[in-house]
């Protein structure tokens, strides 16, 4: 399965989380935002929407 970020996306209504994650994470998160050129919020938001889209 390969993973591909979703094209961001005009405001839409949202909430502000704060969440921990290990540095680990961080870092990797980090790494796929600049090998996408986009942002750090994006790639969460869309491994988050592709597990939840995968999974129901």
């Amino acid at each position: 399965m390969s993973f591909e970020p979703k094209p961001t996306r005009r405001k839409v209504d949202a909430e502000y989380r704060t969440i921990y994650i290990k540095n680990e994470l961080v870092e990797k998160i980090n790494d796929s935002a600049l090998k996408y050129e986009t942002s750090f919020n994006n790639i969460v938001v869309s491994i988050l929407e592709d597990f939840f889209e995968n999974n129901e």
